[in-house]
């Protein structure tokens, strides 16, 4: 009967599950306002189009 009780900010496993899933919310949110995968492939493929580009403006491919 004479259980202590916990404090309002003690850390039980619930607490932590939530603070983790809160904390990978945050980080796709961040992740999806810098741009996401879309502007990673973007990026990609600009370098991919840049690379090829360029090796075919170098005088041993002409």
């Amino acid at each position: 009967m004479d259980e202590p009780k916990l404090s309002p900010f003690a850390l039980t496993k619930p607490r932590i599950v939530l603070l983790i899933l809160g904390a990978v919310l945050v980080l796709i949110a961040i992740s999806t306002a810098m741009g996401g995968l879309g502007s990673y492939q973007q990026l990609k493929q600009a370098s991919d189009e840049a690379q090829s580009g360029a090796t075919a403006d170098t005088p041993a491919a002409k």
